[in-house]
Parts: structure tokens; C-alpha cells; sequence
């Protein structure tokens, strides 16, 4: 089994925060995979479905981001589920906005969900590291991630959630690199190679030139 999580917080009041953007990523897999309904375990809330033969559990924890490691552990100690087989969604403030990027391992670089699930598991799960951009001074950062995504951003967050929802499969399969091609097609779809024929510009008539050959040249030339 894979364990998919995605970070936030629970309630109406911080659905469409930036801070929320891992939320919305399993909201997003359930919704197009037909996962099966939101129940509440774990400390949070769990859909549950398959891609092919690999099961997945989608969890989104409920205790806040800064305790986000309770629920976690709980979901990952009763499935015995090995820390390889979890994958964290979460904002990620060091990428511009709608850059995606998977890492295994590593530090939490600050991030206090990640911070709680690395005291409860270690370091060893995966992240898929979503862009939010950084709103440029680290005293604003606060009121930046716990803000709702303004409309304009609206069309490149559509086509990042949705090219996580199409990797999602590779993903639980392990390919981390056919994942990330699956969004990239959708937030940067290639150019097409075939470009419109360039219209022919006609050539300027040549000139005409006055013929002074004699009636006998002609005749001549004509035999030649």
C-alpha cells in the first residue's frame, strides 16, 4: 500500500489557502480516479482506491499543519506502511508558482508540517513540492501561506492539480520521473512542430528589353 498526504488545514475558513495546496492535490486524485468516499481515521480524513493493482490510501490530516506527524504516524503505523511508500504534498514557498518538483528524503527546510512528520517518522518519505512562490521578506510569510489563492493564479493552479492528478498512477508505481512528465504536460504543453508554410512572394517580372535584331538574325538565331 501507498500512503499519499496532503497538508493543510481543516475547515471552510483555510480551504482555498495557499497553505492548503496538498489538500487540494488529493482532493484532485480522488475526484478524477474515483477514489472512494472521505471518512474520518487517522486524526484526519482517508479516501481510499487503486491504480491497477497498487492500492493507496489518500490522507489529509486534521490537526493542523504544525501536528500534521500525529496523524500521519497513526495512518503509517496501522498499515505498516514502509516510510519508501509515503508521499507528502505540500506548498513549497522556495519554487515560483506552479513549479512541481519530487524529492526523497531530506530536511523540512522550515516547513512545520513537514517539521511534525519528521519528528513522528524521520526523513526518509517522499515530497512532491509544490510552488507557491515567496512573498519576499520572511516576516510576511505567515499572512502569505494562510491567504486563499488569488483569482488570477487560478488557471495555472487548474492545470498543476490536474497534471498531479494525471501522474498520480506513475507515482504510486514508483516512476517519480513519468510523474513529473505527466504535469509538465500540463503546465508547460509542448509547442506544436508543424508551423504554417511561409507565403511565396511572387518575383518581380524581368524587365523587357527592346529586340533590334534585323528580320535576318532573327531567322538565324531561330536555326541555331
Amino acid at each position: 500500500m501507498k500512503l499519499f498526504v496532503g497538508l493543510g488545514n481543516p475547515g471552510a475558513k483555510y480551504a482555498r489557502n495557499r497553505h492548503n495546496i496538498g489538500f487540494m492535490a488529493l482532493d484532485e486524485i480522488a475526484r478524477d480516479h474515483g477514489f472512494g468516499p472521505w471518512r474520518s481515521k487517522f486524526q484526519g480524513v482517508v479516501s481510499e482506491g487503486r491504480f491497477g493493482s497498487q492500492k493507496v490510501l489518500l490522507l489529509k490530516p486534521e490537526t493542523f499543519m504544525n501536528r500534521s506527524g500525529q496523524s500521519v504516524g497513526d495512518a503509517a503505523r496501522f498499515h505498516k506502511i514502509a516510510l519508501e511508500d509515503i508521499i507528502v504534498f505540500h506548498d513549497e514557498l522556495d519554487l515560483a508558482p506552479g513549479k512541481c518538483r519530487f524529492k526523497q528524503g531530506g530536511g523540512h527546510a522550515g516547513h512545520n508540517g513537514l517539521r511534525s512528520i519528521h519528528g513522528h517518522l524521520s526523513d526518509g518519505y517522499g515530497r512532491v513540492r509544490l510552488g507557491i512562490g515567496h512573498p519576499g521578506h520572511k516576516d510576511a510569510v505567515a499572512g502569505y501561506v494562510l491567504r486563499d489563492f488569488p483569482k488570477a493564479d487560478a488557471d495555472w493552479l487548474d492545470d498543476l492539480l490536474r497534471g498531479i492528478s494525471d501522474g498520480a498512477p506513475a507515482l504510486a508505481e514508483g516512476d517519480a520521473g513519468r510523474f513529473m512528465n505527466a504535469v509538465s504536460l500540463r503546465v508547460a504543453p509542448p509547442r506544436s512542430s508543424k508551423s504554417s508554410p511561409k507565403p511565396k512572394v511572387a518575383k518581380a517580372p524581368e524587365p523587357e528589353t527592346e529586340d533590334t535584331r534585323s528580320a535576318m538574325q532573327k531567322l538565324v538565331d531561330r536555326f541555331r
